[in-house]
């Protein structure tokens, strides 16, 4: 993941976060509101415990796929990998209707299928 101190201009340090977290995070957390395309999403971040992590939501609908490929640039370097998770059902867990999640793991690659299998270039 980036230095999150970098989205400072985005970081979120209101009462709202004081209340919610007990602090505005640092290089590694936060929450940050973030304008992309006319739509201003609420992204919380975090890295430890051997993952980085990136909810993102809109207030009346799920973020977009342009949407999530922003937040993916802005939060993690150019040659990181982040997926999204497809969960068993009764694995779901949904605190909030509108809200996905970005995941990388800091001691695994992830495994990609061959390029020519997602289509032609």
């Amino acid at each position: 993941m980036r230095d999150l101190s970098l989205l400072d201009n985005f970081r979120v340090v209101g009462i709202e976060v004081m209340e919610k977290f007990g602090t505005v995070g640092d290089h590694t957390c936060g929450m940050f509101h973030m304008p992309v395309g006319g739509v201003q999403l609420k992204v919380i971040a975090s890295s430890g415990l051997g993952w980085d992590h990136v909810s993102v939501s809109a207030r009346d609908r799920c973020p977009t796929w342009d949407e999530m490929e922003a937040v993916k640039r802005a939060f993690f370097k150019e040659n990181e990998t982040a997926m999204q998770l497809h969960v068993p059902p009764k694995q779901h867990v949904n605190y909030h209707p509108y809200c996905l999640h970005l995941w990388r793991p800091h001691d695994n690659r992830i495994p990609l299928p061959p390029q020519w299998m997602v289509g032609p270039k």
